[in-house]
């Protein structure tokens, strides 16, 4: 029991860290001539099809949920797990900077559990847990000013910054109750799904793609493979696995480490540098989580 949870805390901090790679990869493609959506759409169609090429081979094959009501839940996953989620967080950089963003973003382990704790009286936060939430939220505000504590309030960009931080709490809310009646593997695939289809009304209000010539680059593929194939298909997975074995609050406070990882990989990628607040920081977050999870270790 000891090895196997070991085993969810490993795969919970390696899809993190993915995750965390994902925005230096993104502003590449950025570089490259993508927009956001397009980003957005390519590495979920890629996402999806890989998917329900897997699902084909499992029987039985299930286009749809058994009820109405658990079909609208795979359709609240996919609206706050994708589509909103990314569209208020890309948004969100148009409007302010993209530290004020990211911070603000990568507080939502904090709001996933004061929204779980409101709804689920099993998983209530304790004051230990309490003070562990807010000592790694400070390391992540650390890390993410990086010695420089000056914030560029804009209201339109907070707002939304502040947005797809509650959506990243409401799929994890949701996820419980999805855990509860249906396969990891159609969970995904219905997320992407929806994550897919409600996009639709963004591409009628901006009819747009990328040149074809930016799209054949290979890099440009290589890189757009990475993220609908890795960081969609097989993170989205393995993370609703994790959820489903450790729960969602202890999973959701590994998002914690998701800008230690974008820096490190900036650092190695980018060449941008490394500080002792990033330290310092990355340190507060560690020892944040280890009191945040108190609960589970008992």
């Amino acid at each position: 029991m000891v090895n196997s949870n070991w085993c969810y805390h490993l795969v919970a901090f390696l899809v993190v860290a993915i995750w965390g790679s994902t925005f230096v990869f993104t502003k590449l493609l950025l570089l490259a001539g993508l927009s956001p959506a397009h980003i957005f759409t390519l590495r979920f169609l890629i996402a999806y099809a890989a998917l329900l090429g897997i699902a084909t081979f499992k029987r039985p094959f299930r286009w749809f949920s058994k009820t109405w009501r658990d079909e609208l839940l795979m359709l609240g996953l996919g609206l706050t797990g994708g589509s909103l989620y990314f569209l208020t967080e890309n948004a969100a950089m148009c409007y302010t900077t993209t530290t004020n963003t990211s911070l603000i973003v990568c507080l939502c382990p904090l709001f996933a559990a004061l929204l779980i704790s409101l709804f689920y009286r099993d998983q209530r936060l304790r004051g230990i847990q309490i003070v562990g939430s807010l000592l790694a939220a400070v390391g992540v505000a650390i890390v993410e000013l990086n010695g420089h504590f000056v914030l560029h309030l804009s209201p339109m960009g907070d707002t939304l910054a502040f947005a797809a931080c509650l959506c990243w709490a409401g799929y994890s809310l949701l996820m419980i109750p999805a855990c509860k009646r249906y396969d990891t593997l159609f969970i995904t695939r219905k997320l992407f799904f929806y994550g897919l289809l409600t996009m639709i009304p963004f591409y009628i209000m901006y009819p747009q793609w990328p040149p074809l010539e930016a799209l054949l680059e290979p890099q440009t593929i290589a890189e757009l493979l990475f993220l609908g194939a890795i960081a969609s298909t097989l993170c989205y997975y393995l993370w609703g696995w994790v959820i489903r074995n450790l729960g969602a609050v202890t999973a959701t406070n590994y998002v914690y480490f998701n800008p230690v990882v974008t820096i490190i990989c900036a650092w190695i990628v980018l060449s941008e540098r490394i500080t002792t607040w990033f330290l310092l920081g990355t340190a507060l977050i560690l020892v944040g989580m280890y009191f945040a999870d108190k609960k589970v270790k008992r």
